[in-house]
């Protein structure tokens, strides 16, 4: 079933709804303060697991702001969706996410 153009959200508003489902995954591993964000995430920042260890990354939320960045979590959200205890997993291997992370500086 095809979305028409006027049941679209607007890019800011989806990429905060991929956060807000994102931001409660994976508490069991990490400390949280008493407002629920881990202790070891500076403010400004989310995690997301790559790879097929699941390395662990914290990145800016600026990120968000960039087609390629999106399009990782566009393929996440294909491939695992965002309703799971993983944390928000990105599906490509390390070393790529590394190279555009790095230009992405």
């Amino acid at each position: 079933m095809a979305i028409n153009k006027s049941q679209k959200l607007p890019q800011t508003a989806v990429l905060k709804q991929i956060l807000k489902r994102c931001s409660s995954l994976g508490k069991k591993q990490r400390d949280y303060d008493e407002q629920g964000l881990p202790l070891d995430v500076p403010k400004g920042h989310f995690v997301v697991y790559v790879g097929a260890k699941r390395s662990r990354y914290v990145v800016p939320i600026s990120y968000l702001n960039y087609p390629e960045f999106q399009s990782l979590l566009k393929d996440a959200e294909e491939e695992f969706g965002f309703n799971h205890e993983m944390g928000l997993t990105i599906p490509c291997e390390e070393v790529v996410f590394q190279s555009l992370t790095s230009m992405l500086r």
